[in-house]
Formats: C-alpha cells, structure tokens, sequence
C-alpha cells in the first residue's frame, strides 16, 4: 500500500516545579530551588503516515522512571491509539530540575528527600498531555533527516582525548503547504552539567540555550531534544566555570551547528511520504557482583584520601572533580551493602527495553540508562543504514552502563553501575537486530 501524506504534530508542556523543590543531580548536596531560570519542559514530537504513527516525548529531567514510562505510555496510547511501543519517553538528563526518582544511587542518602508525590503526579500528567496534544495538532509536513557535528560542546570526561561523538541527529519538519519551519527533533549526546551543585535555579543548561539559538534562527519552530549516548561524556573539559554565561556560550555553539545544517537543505531533501515502523523487545541485563563490605570499606577510605590530596594539590577541576565522583560510587557501594537494598531494586530493571524506531531509512534506538557512548558508536557503525541514538529512553536503568575498559581502570561510573559492561553490548546488538528486522 501506497504512504499517504505525513503529518507531524509539536506540543510541550510546562513541569517548573510550583513551589520551591529539591534539585537531584549532585549527591549530599541541599539544593532547594530558588527559582527557574528558564522553563522545563516535556515536548512532544508526533509523527504519521496515515497508517503508522510514532511519537517521542523528551522531558527536562534527570530521569524518567520505568514506571513513569509505563504509565505515561499507556496513558497515551489509550487517548491516541498509537501502539505503546511506538512511543518514546527519554529525559534530557538535565542536574537542575527536581527528583521524580528514587534511584539506588540516591537511595538513603542522607540530604536527598523522598520524591514529592504532588510534582510527580504534576510531571506525569504533563508528559502525558503533551504527547495526546501532539497527536490532536498535527498538521500536512514535508520532512528532512540529517545530521551535522557540534565541537567544542563536550569531550570524554575521562580523557580530553578519549572516545567522542560529536554527530547531531536531525529530523526537520516544514509545514507542507507554507515551508515554514514546524518541528525539529534534536538528537545530541553531552551531559547538560555546566551548572553545578552551586545553582539553585531550575533550568535545563545549556540545552535551554541550544533550543533558543535554533528558534531564534527558524520562528515557529518547536524543538525536541533527546540526549544521546553520554554516559561518559560532559562538558567538564571545554567550560571556564559553571555559570549560566558558560552554559549559553555552549548551547549556542550546539545550535549554530544545528541551525547551519538546517539552513544548508534543499528542497529535494524533504520528504511528503515515508515509511513509519517500530518495534520493542525485553532483554534480561548481567548484573555486576559487589565486594564484601568490608573491601568496599577500605576502598572508599581510599578513594577518600586521594580526593584530598588532589585538592591539597590543587590539581585543577577536571582531575578533582572526577575523583569526587570516584568517591560517590564508592559510597554508593558502601550504602547498598550496608542496607541490604541491592536485590529488592533490581527487580525494578529485570528485564528492560530496547525499542526501534524507523523513519523513512532511517533508525532511532531508544535504549535505557546512561549508557557509555562507545555503545552508541558500536550500534552506528553496524546498523543496517543511518541511526541515531536516544538514551535514558523508557527507563533509569538506575544508572550508567560502562565498559570492560571503564571498570578496570576503576572510573567512578563503574561504581554507580547496577550491570555489568556486558549489558551495553547486548542493548546495542538487540537494538541492531531490531533494526535489520525492520529493514
């Protein structure tokens, strides 16, 4: 059967908390917000064939739950008809915007309070309402997938010259009958973290910035941006401080990339009929196996010690910064095994989801976690066509999915991981074979 015209449908809803609230991101750290520096969001991107339809969700949070993701999705699929599987619920990851999750990392932390049961009914509603929106304002659209590379945004967090993925996934709506601009659906891997554990104000970082850069260049337009593979990325590298003045300098330069690709189409780029798919599985993850408490002990007391003697040093942020983190794992550790938690929450994440999307011959994995980006250079580099990466996509994951190679060298990710590098392997090679199943 032939594709009918697409249609493409935006819409985003306001989550600013009401009230002055926690800001999760910066463990033991009493961030209570001030006020909002610039608005929250959940934004929704809608997109049909006349016979297939999908629908992402981006939300300016930390994390989007697995039982958010549930509801949310079921929610939306029974006011819309769209399939639940061709929905996609991801968190732009952003460290100043309030708790929705209890986490294993910040469970029983001693300064992060219980997640407030009115902002999270406020929250789900709100992703929920954007997403029916988008449906109900979609509108005739021609559309234009490509991409383009940000520079000077972010690096490996580990090493300035370790592994990187500078891609910025694109998909461009025009309205069909006047050109202008519509939607843009942003894809881009970086940790939104140029504001620190010293901002009170919510804000999504330097992604507020890149969203204006690009609606300033294009009016009309709405952006939904999805982060990416960023694991083990984050702007700690390229920033002079942690100010709001850093984090437009950055999200601008993001944007003036996006706006250039967008400027540079053609006509003949753009696309009125496309094929619409999707397709979901649930996998089983290898869970990582903790040491006694008492070899965590002694590895928390020195990881303790050399944070100290690197501030002693004054080592310079990067350096610092990470060996804090370092010792946030291994505290976490520490925690886990003293309270016992460690099985009850895993059964939160036994199994999880990996889900494809297609557009046209283009793929879009949506995959759970914090994934490290070598795992999203694996799936690109075997897919069977162009594909773009969405993570923290339907589910926490509670945390970051490393490598063998992070794990040896003991960087601090690996301490906040509830699986083992193995997992990253088998979310990427199942999003794969979705993907040539599709194809």
């Amino acid at each position: 059967m032939k594709n009918t015209s697409l249609k493409v449908g935006v819409a985003k809803r306001d989550i600013c908390p009401p009230k002055p609230m926690f800001l999760v991101g910066y463990p033991h750290v009493q961030r209570i917000s001030t006020g909002v520096h610039d608005p929250i969001y959940a934004t929704a991107f809608y997109l049909t064939n006349g016979r297939q339809s999908l629908l992402t969700i981006a939300v300016d949070i930390c994390y989007v739950t697995v039982e958010t993701s549930r509801v949310c999705r079921a929610a939306i699929s029974q006011a819309t008809g769209v399939p639940v599987r061709n929905i996609c619920i991801s968190a732009t990851h952003t460290h100043s915007a309030p708790l929705t999750c209890d986490i294993l990392a910040w469970h029983n932390d001693p300064v992060v309070p219980p997640v407030d049961p009115d902002y999270l009914a406020l929250f789900e509603r709100a992703i929920i309402d954007a997403g029916i929106a988008a449906t109900k304002a979609a509108v005739p659209a021609r559309l234009a997938i490509t991409r383009t590379e940000a520079h000077g945004v972010g690096r490996n967090r580990h090493s300035p010259t370790g592994a990187m993925d500078h891609e910025v996934g694109l998909l461009y709506a025009k309205h069909a009958d006047t050109g202008a601009p519509l939607a843009l659906l942003l894809i881009y891997g970086m940790h939104p973290t140029v504001l620190h554990e010293d901002s009170k104000l919510v804000s999504s970082d330097f992604q507020h910035y890149t969203r204006l850069q690009v609606e300033e260049k294009f009016p009309g337009i709405t952006v939904v941006y999805h982060n990416g593979t960023c694991g083990n990325l984050s702007p700690r590298y390229e920033v002079f401080g942690q100010t709001f003045a850093e984090a437009e300098r950055l999200g601008r330069s993001l944007g003036s990339a996006v706006a250039s690709a967008l400027k540079a189409l053609r006509e003949d780029d753009f696309l009125s009929t496309a094929k619409l798919a999707a397709q979901s599985e649930f996998v089983k993850l290898p869970v990582r196996q903790l040491p006694s408490l008492a070899v965590a002990e002694r590895a928390l007391a020195k990881s303790l010690a050399k944070y100290e003697r690197l501030k002693a040093a004054h080592a310079g942020h990067g350096p610092i910064r990470t060996q804090e983190c370092v010792t946030f794992g291994k505290e976490f550790v520490v925690r886990v095994l003293r309270t016992g938690e460690w099985e009850t929450m895993l059964k939160r994440y036994t199994p999880t989801e990996v889900q494809v999307l297609q557009i046209a011959d283009t793929f879009i994995a949506a995959l759970p976690g914090e994934l490290f980006v070598e795992y999203g250079l694996h799936l690109k580099q075997r897919a069977p066509g162009r594909a773009f990466v969405i993570t923290m996509a339907n589910s926490d994951l509670h945390g970051y999915v490393t490598t063998p190679e992070a794990e040896a060298a003991g960087c601090y990710e690996a301490g906040f991981s509830t699986f083992r590098p193995a997992a990253g392997k088998r979310l990427a090679n199942t999003a794969v074979r979705l993907m040539k199943q599709l194809a």
